[in-house]
């Protein structure tokens, strides 16, 4: 009877050694199953793009231009680079650049002429507030062929999108066809005296981001300060611009008689009549000699 008892008690011990142990092994199976759980797939982040956006640096050669007695013309040399160029070579044409000098704007009349009575004479007149009094662009290609009619217009681009301000009093007397007809007429003009003008290749890229355009400005050119702006185009959009500023001035004896002539109407006006009349009497007086 002891016997059994004590086998009793040793099996009781058993089972409560042999637990525990159990429910240790469990736990130490459930962590390591646990943690041998897959882990989901890391998503790969796109990498952020840190290419800095292009811009276009320019400058003039000249800032001041002279009018002297011997002006026969000028050339503006307009250079520049692009920052952040993407461009892979000079002739691969990645980036489109428009280059424009435009005058200060001046007033403007333009007559219209119909024929009255077999004879030519003027039928309408036609005044305009500001209309500049220079105009060139340069390109490194057709306008056309890289920017849209309505962005070339936004930024005066082109022979066709010059700003002219009509007066107010000669706008209302016309009809539009009438307005087109006339600003038309002012581009003829311009170009026929040579202050209109485009160069759709005079634009050249002489490396991966410099570039560089001449102009040309006639000796009929008016004096005053000129704009000179640099558009930088790419697959038909407008990246950056950047302007800069020229002057025209009169210089020597040109510059003394202007301002005389303007500033002192009246005896810039004695002084002509007494310059003529001198002039008249030593050149009878050289005749009279000769033929005696």
């Amino acid at each position: 009877m002891m016997r059994a008892v004590a086998l009793c008690v040793m099996s009781l011990v058993a089972i409560a050694v042999v637990a525990p142990v159990m429910a240790a092994d469990g736990a130490v199976v459930a962590q390591a199953a646990k943690k041998a759980k897959p882990r989901p797939a890391a998503v790969p982040q796109q990498p952020m793009s840190t290419s800095a956006p292009e811009r276009v640096e320019a400058d003039v050669s000249t800032r001041t231009i002279a009018i002297t007695s011997g002006y026969s013309g000028a050339e503006i040399l307009v250079f520049g680079a692009i920052e952040n160029s993407r461009q892979p070579s000079a002739e691969s044409g990645f980036y489109d650049v428009a280059v424009v000098i435009e005058g200060a704007p001046e007033p403007l009349m333009v007559r219209k002429k119909g024929r009255v009575a077999g004879l030519w004479v003027n039928t309408a007149t036609f005044n305009f507030n500001a209309v500049p009094s220079y105009y060139a662009v340069a390109s490194t290609r057709p306008l056309e062929e890289f920017a849209d009619a309505a962005l070339l217009d936004d930024n005066g681009l082109g022979l066709e999108a010059v700003r002219m301000s009509a007066a107010a009093d000669s706008a209302v007397r016309v009809s539009s066809e009438d307005l087109i007809a006339f600003k038309d007429a002012v581009r003829r003009l311009k170009q026929s005296a040579d202050l209109f003008k485009r160069a759709d290749y005079g634009v050249i890229f002489t490396g991966r981001s410099l570039f560089r355009a001449t102009i040309a400005l006639p000796a009929t050119v008016p004096v005053g300060p000129l704009t000179a702006r640099v558009f930088l185009f790419h697959e038909g959009k407008l990246l950056s611009k950047y302007q800069a500023r020229v002057v025209l001035e009169r210089e020597g004896i040109e510059r003394w008689l202007y301002a005389f002539a303007f500033e002192r109407p009246f005896l810039y006006g004695i002084a002509a009549v007494l310059l003529a009349l001198a002039t008249g009497l030593i050149a009878s007086a050289a005749f009279r000699r000769r033929g005696t």
